[in-house]
């Protein structure tokens, strides 16, 4: 007897160097109805039915535990293959709250601060000049777009751009057409890595005075962040996300580059075009195996993601691995650009690397005040609810879906809570 003991304490000893597993429940164990849980799926049918996604994942989890994981509809609309609960999804930005929570640990870790300007880092950053667009007379033909290119002059920043700049998207570095032309034109070259890659951006202009407005930055603000990252911990982001934040919660099934094996469980990309889907190739080309997005650049499962998003919603623990403390997600929750800043949106300020929803009502969302979350390019979509204890999770492969499902979902989830 003494040696299957012994052999049980072995595999006893080795579970927590696998990859955790989120708990199951009954949906009324924790004050959710099953009945209503199921107009999950009749809510995301009729968005397959009218052609706005081919297929979704949808997983929610209230108070620790996961009460509701469905697939529906198709990975492939042309073989018919079923969506799969553990199909892989190119989550773009939602890869900006984990950049986020790295910045935050690093914090902590005392190794920076928000307000540190980041040339502190990247010494090119310093010095930074603000573009002035020189539009032509005419009008342009067709409205122009953040890639559009612009003529422009330049003068100087009225200050340094901050880490706290990048995490709130309000440095204007690579928010609109001066800056991404610019980048465009001096460091749009494949197959470097991030040290390689971002000291050229120091050479680009701001789109904007650092602070005087809110514009989404879709990849430069937090692939700078990425490497901030690398110099402040002296490790390559992919290995600091791995061994800082994916080990320790057991999140397995996130990376920046799939495996072929990997690849066929990634559904195929959709656009949505007169009322039907086309396929579109995005395969995230935009990165080579050597760069590493903190903007856009991660791949990840359902489940995969909703134990981030459940150590959010724990305080910054997972499992009984402290990531952050309570304090610090607080903070990363926070209202840091109030929904009275330019580009913002009525109900919905802006924290640190996530949109938090400061008035539910003037958002037009079911929420509770003081969610947090983001989206992702291909329209995938988190959100955490502190208040009920919710992680929701929508993940789809559809570039532009209708706007509506997002509410929609939230709808549905909410709704089912009944305690």
């Amino acid at each position: 007897m003494n040696w299957k003991i012994k052999i049980a304490a072995l595999i006893i000893g080795l579970l927590p160097l696998t990859a955790a597993t989120l708990p199951e429940t009954k949906p009324e164990d924790v004050g959710l109805s099953k009945e209503r849980l199921g107009r999950i799926h009749d809510t995301i049918q009729s968005h397959i039915d009218s052609h706005d996604i081919s297929g979704a994942v949808t997983l929610v989890m209230r108070k620790g535990r996961m009460a509701h994981l469905e697939a529906h509809g198709l990975m492939d609309v042309d073989s018919g293959k079923p969506m799969a609960k553990d199909a892989i999804f190119r989550i773009w930005s939602m890869s900006k709250p984990v950049t986020g929570a790295a910045i935050l640990m690093l914090m902590e870790d005392g190794k920076l601060r928000l307000n540190d300007p980041v040339s502190r880092f990247i010494p090119e950053f310093k010095g930074l000049k603000v573009a002035v667009i020189q539009e032509s007379a005419a009008a342009p033909s067709t409205p122009p777009t953040p890639q559009t290119p612009v003529d422009y002059y330049t003068v100087p920043a009225t200050r340094e751009i901050t880490i706290q700049d990048l995490l709130t998207h309000v440095s204007g570095l690579g928010s609109g057409r001066a800056s991404n032309t610019a980048i465009r034109k001096v460091a749009e070259k494949p197959g470097k890595t991030l040290a390689e890659y971002i000291p050229l951006w120091g050479a680009t202009p701001l789109d904007f005075q650092p602070g005087s407005r809110w514009t989404y930055s879709p990849l430069a603000a937090f692939d700078t962040l990425g490497r901030v990252v690398e110099i402040a911990s002296g490790l390559p982001f992919d290995q600091f996300l791995r061994q800082r934040l994916f080990e320790p919660l057991g999140m397995k099934e996130i990376f920046f580059t799939p495996s072929d094996e990997s690849l066929k469980r990634v559904p195929t990309t959709y656009h949505r075009s007169s009322g039907s889907l086309q396929k579109t190739d995005a395969i995230n080309r935009l990165f080579a195996p050597t760069y590493f997005s903190g903007g856009g650049g991660l791949f990840a499962t359902a489940e995969e993601y909703a134990k981030f998003g459940q150590m959010l919603v724990q305080g910054g623990q997972l499992n009984g691995k402290r990531l952050l403390s309570p304090r610090t997600v607080e903070l990363m929750a926070s209202v840091f650009v109030p929904d009275t800043m330019q580009g913002r949106s009525p109900g919905r300020g802006f924290g640190l690397s996530v949109q938090v929803v400061s008035d539910p009502v003037n958002a037009g969302q079911r929420v509770s005040k003081g969610s947090f979350g983001w989206d992702g390019a291909y329209g995938t979509h988190f959100w955490v609810d502190p208040k009920e204890k919710i992680v929701g999770l929508l993940m789809i492969q559809t570039d532009n879906p209708n706007r509506e499902l997002d509410r929609d979902f939230e709808n549905a989830v909410m709704q089912s809570v009944v305690e």
